[in-house]
């Protein structure tokens, strides 16, 4: 045993605890969660009228008296088990909006619904792939005496796609402002798109409300130049929202029309800062709509949210354009296994996180993801359900008690959280059996059995 690494030493000690079988059935239920929280307490489930003690569970029988429950989090570089738990959640909320379930009538699969896509705008050239960099025809030079162009067609995985041609010329400045005011911008949009949709039918717009309804579910994404861009399903429907029809006037069409319109329309414009000035920001020019139609002519409905549900595991780490991890120091960032230019994008926040007109934005918080502060995933309230809903309707289904007339009083409180090294090879072991089964489910079951 003492060749043997640390962590096969560490598994074959946790094998040979009497309490293994037991601490194997906790690690099992948390589908082998990478990072698990421990708990200790206890929980007594009570007849509200007679006071008879229902059910009454106390750590101080389990393994290291304690409760192992999942960390939740989404990061499939943080946590694998996790994150492809919260895929799963996430492919049933934007598919319950988009055909119904969860509560949702299947009526909205007959709603006009958009699949769309809105970029971030052009803060330089970049390396692009498959393509080569628009160089000028007289071969011309920047200010720094770079090329204005790159000839060269690059592939997928050449490190320099997305890397700006001339880093002295990108627009840092811009880039981490934009990020730290898209979801600003987003909010302005919907709004543009109500107020839109309303002037072109002839009603006032601020009783658009009285109506109809906008619902969405959006995602953002790290593109290769590491900015933002978002995905989003759209639904337009009456103003009770998915139990309720759209006018006549709500069309596919009409929805598109003021789609695009406001993509082009809408502005936020930064605080002044005497070191800045005030920046003007908005989306950049590639706006892609599609219509999703329930006679599947068009984008499906499964893969839409099928791609949602993929790049919602995504972390910075992932996709290359900043770190999972929070950084507290310039060292950190110095020592960031990073590109140059999300190195660079990282010391602009930092840099600009020292200005007090831009303190409300937290933008050095925020440095390890380039400035940008919102939600992964982000929907309106009409839209589906809810991830809690769903976690929910899990824990009903696992086994969790579901006395009427009960009363519960529960005692918990936060003991450590993680594996020992042993502990971790065990619990990646399970994670990974799951997962298998899953996918030998899903092929067994066809297109239908995904989530």
């Amino acid at each position: 045993m003492r060749h043997l690494p640390e962590a096969d030493r560490d598994a074959l000690r946790i094998a040979q605890d009497p309490d293994f079988p037991r601490w194997l059935q906790q690690v099992t239920a948390t589908g082998g969660c990478a990072h698990p929280v421990h708990l200790s307490g206890s929980t007594t489930t009570l007849d509200n009228a007679t006071g008879e003690i229902l059910h009454h569970y106390d750590t101080r029988n389990e393994p290291g008296e304690r409760l192992l429950i999942r960390c939740r989090n989404r990061r499939a570089t943080i946590c694998p088990a996790c994150s492809r738990l919260h895929a799963g959640d996430t492919f049933h909320l934007v598919r319950a909006g988009l055909i119904g379930g969860k509560n949702v009538p299947t009526t909205v699969r007959a709603r006009p619904r958009l699949f769309v896509t809105l970029t971030a705008p052009s803060f330089g050239p970049v390396h692009r792939a498959g393509e080569t960099c628009r160089p000028r025809r007289d071969g011309g030079a920047c200010e720094h005496g770079r090329p204005l162009g790159c000839h060269t067609v690059h592939t997928s995985t050449d490190p320099l796609v997305g890397q700006p041609v001339c880093p002295d010329c990108y627009d840092y400045t811009g880039h981490v402002l934009w990020h730290a005011h898209a979801a600003t911008l987003w909010d302005r949009f919907v709004i543009d798109v109500r107020r839109r949709l309303a002037s072109s039918a002839g009603i006032v717009q601020s009783r658009f409300a009285r109506h109809a309804r906008l619902s969405f579910a959006r995602i953002a994404e790290y593109q290769k130049r590491a900015a933002v861009h978002v995905h989003a399903v759209i639904r337009l429907d009456g103003p009770d929202g998915p139990t309720d029809e759209p006018p006549p006037w709500g069309t596919p069409d009409r929805l598109t029309s003021a789609v695009h319109a406001s993509a082009q329309r809408v502005t936020v414009r930064t605080p002044y800062s005497p070191a800045v000035g005030e920046v003007e920001l908005s989306w950049g020019i590639q706006t892609d709509v599609r219509a999703l139609h329930a006679d599947g002519d068009g984008p499906d409905d499964d893969a839409v949210a099928a791609y949602v549900a993929k790049y919602v595991t995504k972390g910075t780490d992932e996709t290359g354009a900043g770190t999972d991890h929070k950084v507290t120091t310039r060292d950190d960032i110095d020592t960031a296994p990073v590109t140059r230019h999300v190195r660079a994008l990282m010391h602009t926040c930092w840099r600009l996180g020292a200005l007090p007109e831009y303190a409300p934005l937290r933008l050095r918080t925020w440095t390890h993801t380039l400035g940008y502060r919102g939600h992964i995933l982000t929907k309106s309230r009409a839209y589906s359900t809810t991830y809690a809903a769903l976690r929910a309707e899990r824990a009903h289904h696992v086994g969790h008690l579901d006395i009427p007339d009960a009363i519960t009083d529960a005692h918990w409180r936060y003991v450590g959280s993680g594996h020992t090294l042993g502990a971790a090879l065990i619990a990646a072991g399970i994670a990974d059996d799951l997962a298998r089964n899953r996918e030998t489910a899903r092929h067994e079951l066809g297109p239908r059995g995904r989530g």
